[in-house]
């Protein structure tokens, strides 16, 4: 076996470290994807989930609810648009707003997907082998850096040693 270099600086590259098992899990569903003939990236299955369940939000909505960056929102959907999954129509009070709903094709595929992220969904139940531990550890990391951003834990660090 190679030698794996992040894996032997354990927590010192934790970020690396979820990067890298995110580029795979993404990267092998790409794959599926492209198997199965679907046109969809793996990262947009959470707008289709919120928009399944709200019928129509606004930009700032679905990055709010997701966590995500407007930057990377803005990204993510025009790629969808221009697949035909989703569109905008300015809002009738608030001509600055965009709402983005589900297509008809979205709507239409739906069914499809939600077969499909059942069995990604168990599939990763089971990789976990049914021991679910490690999102308390996540939850506990995230609320960790929303209190104290990460940047000044390491300006505090650096800061600390240089004495």
């Amino acid at each position: 076996m190679e030698r794996d270099f992040i894996k032997e600086l354990g927590y010192k590259a934790l970020d690396n470290r979820l990067k890298r098992i995110s580029d795979r899990m993404s990267h092998d569903t790409r794959k599926f994807f492209k198997e199965i003939d679907i046109d969809v990236e793996p990262s947009w299955h959470l707008v289709f989930k919120l928009l399944r369940e709200n019928d129509m939000l606004t930009m700032v909505q679905i990055a709010e609810q997701l966590g995500y960056t407007h930057p990377s929102m803005v990204v993510m959907l025009k790629k969808m648009t221009s697949k035909g999954y989703i569109i905008s129509e300015k809002d009738s009070y608030d001509k600055r707003k965009q709402n983005i709903k589900l297509t008809q094709k979205s709507l239409d595929l739906l069914p499809d997907l939600e077969q499909i992220w059942n069995s990604c969904e168990d599939a990763i139940y089971k990789m976990l082998k049914e021991d679910l531990s490690i999102l308390k550890q996540l939850d506990e990391i995230e609320a960790s850096l929303k209190s104290i951003p990460f940047n000044e834990r390491f300006y505090y660090e650096y800061k600390k040693q240089k004495r």
